[in-house]
């Protein structure tokens, strides 16, 4: 084809197109429902390998899209009919520096080589609660992780970032190189450039930490959000939980209890002494190796599954509305074969909220986060069925948590799997979307994007408008 023939000229990376024989593997994400049919993928190098790839696809009319770790269940990453700067092949490389305490993450790595290399020297980072994440879509949009308790969002600790913006340039942006530029992509997400590699602060770390999942029948909860309504005010920095209404192998309903204590099990067990007299099913919290905390959830968050995820915020623990979600967690699985997941999450906010809100480009909330995900086997395509039932359980949560705003409604934006949904090339789209996703800071963000990408290349997720 004509188009391989002339990227091969210049690129040092692997073009793939749909006559290749990897085009289907350059395609997969890790929700099957966020693949879409590009006419050329990129695996590229280094920057000048984006700044060619860019310059051929605005050449030729194509749309962009960057795949980073592929995670994104609104298909960010993909692009129907267009062209993918992939960096998951070659752009992955993880760097500590661990005289400065910092690590230097290449934009196509998942967290978990991160984890790994950081606390081979006793340190750690900010990172995502699911180890096969990528560094760059979770950073970019703000970034909660089980250490947001002490050292606030992944996007909080990024010192530097090297970023290819539309015309080719190659930026160095950190607070005193092109403030502007790093300000916005701490919560503005990829609307403003290729990031080719992040650079993090990290923190003294121990080895080991207190942390599983324990597992209550459905008449456990009443107890469970007494406790938690006693514990969530006070918890500290060295604590964390999330609370998830699922599923068991069977469908039927149960909740887990994922626990996070950073110091040894006999301290984490006393600390959640009263969650753990409540009297589990299943109890597997243990002291594990840190670099396997994130990777409690990976087989609840397995690839190659269709996903669709929704959040919204909570502002004090419902008795109520979670039963009734749990209960239809059961339902839901029995009927309509989706395996669901409501995820409360308790990471300690005062550190996210510790900085302004008008410090990065990131929308903070007081509120936690509440995750909704159902996710189902390979073949149907059932992301509106599922868009459909989430509204319904969004219904019952809302209606428990009395006087929530539109944006602690509207949730987190890295949980939406809408963030994609509208092709937008210069055109108002669902920017009406984007004003609550980024609220307060839309217009400074726009102005920006006016300086950085006039004419809209960026726009795969929560698309920002460029100044009149």
């Amino acid at each position: 084809m004509a188009v391989k023939k002339t990227l091969l000229e210049d690129v040092k990376g692997d073009i793939v197109t749909p006559d290749s024989p990897d085009y289907k593997a350059a395609l997969a994400r890790w929700a099957i429902n966020a693949e879409r049919n590009a006419k050329v993928v990129v695996f590229v190098k280094d920057a000048q390998d984006v700044g060619i790839a860019l310059k051929y696809a605005m050449e030729h009319n194509l749309p962009i899209a960057v795949r980073g770790g592929g995670h994104n269940a609104a298909g960010a990453s993909s692009v129907e009919n267009g062209l993918v700067i992939d960096l998951s092949r070659y752009i992955n490389t993880v760097r500590i520096d661990a005289e400065n305490r910092l690590g230097y993450v290449g934009g196509g790595a998942v967290w978990k080589p991160v984890d790994e290399e950081a606390i081979k020297h006793g340190l750690a980072t900010v990172g995502g609660t699911v180890n096969h994440t990528g560094v760059a879509g979770l950073t970019l949009g703000g970034g909660y992780g089980w250490l947001t308790n002490r050292y606030g969002l992944a996007t909080d600790n990024l010192r530097q970032a090297t970023i290819v913006t539309a015309d080719g340039s190659i930026l160095t942006t950190n607070e005193k190189e092109n403030p502007d530029l790093f300000w916005a992509i701490r919560g503005g997400g990829g609307n403003f450039g290729v990031v080719m590699e992040f650079v993090f602060q990290l923190y003294p770390q121990r080895k080991t930490v207190f942390a599983g999942m324990v597992i209550y029948a459905p008449d456990s909860l009443q107890k469970i959000i007494e406790v938690t309504k006693a514990w969530w005010p006070k918890a500290g920095e060295n604590e964390a939980m999330c609370q998830i209404a699922s599923v068991d192998p069977e469908g039927r309903p149960v909740m887990v209890l994922l626990l996070f204590y950073n110091g040894s099990e006999s301290e984490g067990r006393a600390n959640f002494k009263e969650f753990l007299d409540i009297g589990p099913v299943i109890d597997m919290a243990k002291e594990i190796p840190f670099e396997e905390l994130n990777g409690l959830q990976n087989e609840q968050s397995k690839p190659g599954m269709g996903a669709y995820l929704k959040g919204i915020s909570q502002k004090v623990p419902d008795y109520s509305s979670t039963l009734k979600v749990l209960l239809q967690a059961g339902e839901i699985a029995q009927t309509q074969k989706f395996t669901p997941s409501i995820i409360y999450e308790y990471f300690p906010l005062h550190k996210v909220n510790a900085v302004p809100i008008d410090a990065t480009a990131f929308r903070r909330e007081l509120t936690p986060n509440i995750l909704l995900t159902f996710a189902w086997d390979a073949g149907k395509e059932r992301t509106e069925e599922a868009r459909s039932t989430a509204q319904k359980l969004v219904g019952i949560l809302v209606a428990g948590q009395r006087g929530l705003s539109k944006s602690e409604e509207f949730g987190y934006t890295n949980y939406d799997t809408d963030a994609a949904a509208a092709e937008v090339r210069n055109a108002a789209g669902s920017e009406e979307r984007s004003k609550i996703a980024f609220a307060s800071n839309y217009h400074r963000l726009q102005q920006i994007k006016k300086k950085y990408d006039p004419e809209n290349v960026f726009n795969r997720w929560f698309p920002i408008i460029p100044a009149a």
